[in-house]
């Protein structure tokens, strides 16, 4: 591994683009498409290395069109990284999707990332026509198609869900060896070793429970791609939080806008109701990283450690929650808890090494290398 150096760690902001308020009053799709552009110059003003947004197809969220978002705020940036959290490879074509966020990457100057993922939120497959049965099937096939675009400069393929290539080059390009490319993984083994075994970085969706159990899943990962002959490459956590001025300020602020999506969650998919005993449990061991500055600074640190990490990002948006705490959590993010964490990390970073080279270190000079 590495050596343990606090300065590349990365720390970055995840949306879901849901909408929000000001002062009481819900903001219109448009209004919060322009709140996300100024939230990524701010997340920018601040000094965090990234700022990434998801794919949803749902009431509340307005990040269906992702790249034409990156495209946006490449434009009101000049030096933050912009990414997927994360783009549904699923219910997407491999070529457009290339072609897209080769765009992105243009207007951004090298500084696009993109995640991949099955989804969580299957909206899309009955929108765009695909059968949930293929689930599994139609992201192996169109991960594999992906990588070789990235990869390679000409493209011979065949497959069961999209017409074949043939000797096919597409433009605009990526960079040689394309963007820096994550696969995100909810939690199965199964998709930990499909990461490795393509040979790119891993992003660990960690919504509830414990981080820490996650451990086993990173230490997996070093294993398979050591196995598949690849570099160690670096993994990174996406989990959900809130920053405030005082621990109290914050746990209260995030359960009004917490419970009733959670609320909504459990009746969907079964999860177990919110309960503020359940809660403050998931504040206090689990996987939300709500509260002031210094205590979520303390738990990121200890999470690092824990799960080998290269990157954080935390998800600081939630529905209908107001612009001026979505802000005021950015700053706190990163001015206080970014240097905070490295702080912790310089003065006692026990066993953890990052994996990897950031994504940053990974595109030089116009040339990606994937290692």
């Amino acid at each position: 591994m590495a050596a343990a150096d606090p300065a590349r760690l990365q720390l970055g902001l995840n949306s879901f683009g849901e909408v929000a308020t000001d002062a009481e009053r819900v903001l219109s799709d448009g209004e919060t498409l322009r709140l996300l552009i100024e939230e990524a110059q701010l997340a920018e003003s601040v000094g965090l290395d990234i700022f990434s947004v998801g794919e949803h197809y749902r009431e509340g969220q307005v990040d269906s069109a992702t790249p034409v978002l990156l495209a946006a705020a490449a434009q009101a940036t000049t030096t933050i990284r912009l990414g997927s959290s994360v783009t549904v490879l699923s219910t997407q074509d491999p070529v457009r999707l290339y072609q897209q966020f080769a765009t992105v990457d243009g207007i951004a100057g090298g500084r696009t990332e993109i995640v991949l993922g099955r989804a969580s939120a299957i909206e899309s497959f009955a929108l765009f026509g695909y059968e949930i049965a293929d689930y599994e099937g139609i992201f192996e096939e169109k991960l594999e198609l992906f990588v070789r675009l990235l990869r390679q400069d000409r493209v011979t393929w065949s497959g069961r869900y999209r017409p074949a290539l043939n000797d096919v080059r597409l433009h605009p390009r990526m960079p040689d060896g394309g963007i820096p490319t994550w696969v995100g993984i909810g939690g199965s083994p199964d998709s930990v070793v499909r990461a490795a075994r393509h040979g790119l970085p891993l992003m660990m969706a960690i919504i509830g429970g414990r981080p820490e159990r996650f451990a086993g899943h990173a230490e997996l990962y070093l294993r398979a791609l050591e196995k598949y002959g690849h570099p160690e490459l670096p993994i990174a956590q996406h989990s959900l939080g809130l920053l405030a001025d005082t621990d109290d300020e914050a746990k209260e602020l995030y359960w009004t806008y917490w419970e009733p999506v959670v609320t909504a969650m459990s009746k969907e998919r079964g999860f177990y109701p919110p309960t503020r005993e359940r809660y403050a449990e998931e504040i206090a061991t689990g996987a939300l990283y709500v509260g002031s500055a210094d205590t979520v600074a303390r738990k990121i640190a200890a999470v690092v450690r824990a799960n080998h990490l290269s990157r954080f990002d935390l998800k600081y948006d939630l529905l209908h929650m107001p612009r001026d705490v979505r802000a005021h959590s950015i700053r706190l993010f990163g001015e206080q808890v970014a240097p905070r964490v490295r702080q912790i990390l310089a003065a006692d970073p026990g066993d953890w090494k990052p994996t990897g080279r950031a994504p940053a270190e990974i595109v030089k000079g116009g040339k990606a290398v994937h290692a």
